[in-house]
Order: C-alpha cells, then structure tokens, then sequence
C-alpha cells in the first residue's frame, strides 16, 4: 500500500494501564478498506481500539488518520478529524428515541448522511423511530449505535466488538443489513472481533493480535483456510 492510500497508520510502542503493558509493537496501516483485528480475551484488542479513538492515552508512538497525528489527542478531536467510533456495548441512550439520537448529533450530523439517508440504509430504524433506546431489540441498538457513528460523515469507522452479546442469527442478520454500507460507503471499517465467524464475513484482510502485538496480516479468504492458524491463536478447535 502507498502512503498515498493510506487513511490509516499506526505504529504504537507502547500502551500501559500503570505499571502493566498492554500494547507493544502494533504495525499495521489500511486504506478505505475493511479490516477485521482478531484475537483471544486479554490479548490488547479493545486496548487498541480505545487508544486509536483517544480514550485510552498512556500510549507511545504514532497513529495518523489521513497523514495527521491523532495518537493522545482528546476523542472529540478524533472524531472530527474523522473517525466514527461504534463501541463495545452498544451505548445507546436508553431514554432517547431512535430520532432522538440523531437530532442531538446537531450540527455534528454530516449533511451527506441526514437521518433520511439513514433510514433509506436501515428501513427497520425508521420503522422504530419513535421507539425508547431501551425497547429495542439488541440488534436493533447495535444498528443504531453504528449507524450514529456514520452519520458523522467519518472517513474511518472502527467498531469494538460488534457482536457481543447477539446471538449468531441475529449476527448474520445485522452484518447483511450492514452490506451496502460496508461496500459502497467509500470508507475504512476497522472492527475490533473475537466472533472469528462475523469477522471473516465483515472484513477482506484480517490481522491477528497475540500478547500485545500484531502478528499476522492476511486476507480473510486466506484465513478461512488455515485452521492451523485458527486453533493456534484463537483456539477455534477442527471439526472432527
């Protein structure tokens, strides 16, 4: 990949909660592309994340979005250098309607992506419009927590976990609503996944994380095919 297509750089040193290290040798960089980030439990995934969207800053070294320096800046400087961040848990505002969560994005909201646009890409939201956060569906939040992400017009969406806590259908079901997103928005997806199944089925390239470091970079097709590498990292077991 070229500088030039690059909207992603990241070369972290270090990241550390007090005294313990988390992150240490993270090199990978990614264009308009999407790219799923694997691994086991404590293995500094979501540290990884929050570090990239300026929650976490006891971190060394660099990441540019679009050639700028954003490593320890401040989230809301983050997201208006444009990186939309869907996180683990969903957050949704369970007192607020879906319309709600749109209309206090105020002028944040990117005229590209009005809250039509948005219910043009998710018919279920607009039918669920004047619904609480609170009664709906966890699919349904976590199509709401993405899709307040992309009506901020972010040349980077990264998503934490987007699966935890759905049940496999209801994966499915969110990443085949997600497809035109995911292909025609013109955009970088980074997704942060333990669920192997909805990563490989997200994202083109995959890279796997051990003990605080990227280790493997590949294509997803590629991957798929290596249950050696699978049982080795993730510990997804062969079928018998």
């Amino acid at each position: 990949m070229s500088a030039h297509d690059t909207l992603l750089d990241v070369r972290i040193d270090s990241a550390a909660y007090g005294t313990a290290q988390v992150l240490h040798g993270v090199r990978f960089a990614m264009g308009r592309e999407r790219v799923a980030i694997v691994g086991r439990n404590g293995m500094g995934k979501t540290t990884l994340c929050n570090v990239i969207t300026g929650i976490h800053r006891d971190a060394h070294g660099t990441v540019h979005l679009d050639g700028q320096q954003i490593l320890g800046k401040k989230p809301v400087m983050i997201g208006r250098a444009g990186i939309g961040y869907v996180p683990q848990g969903r957050r949704v505002f369970a007192s607020l309607t879906v319309d709600e969560h749109f209309t206090m994005l105020g002028p944040r909201q990117d005229r590209d992506w009005p809250t039509s646009a948005i219910y043009d890409l998710f018919p279920q939201l607009g039918e669920r419009r004047r619904s609480l956060g609170r009664d709906l569906s966890g699919g349904e939040q976590q199509m709401l927590a993405i899709s307040r992400a992309v009506a901020t017009g972010p040349e980077l969406l990264v998503m934490d976990e987007p699966s935890e806590g759905l049940a496999p259908l209801v994966v499915d079901e969110l990443i085949d609503q997600c497809a035109s997103l995911f292909r025609d928005a013109g955009i970088g997806i980074l997704v942060i996944e333990q669920n192997l199944h909805a990563a490989l089925r997200i994202a083109e390239r995959l890279l796997v994380m051990v003990r605080g470091e990227t280790l493997l970079d590949m294509t997803s097709t590629e991957f798929a095919h290596r249950t050696d590498l699978q049982e080795t990292h993730l510990g997804v077991s062969r079928p018998a």
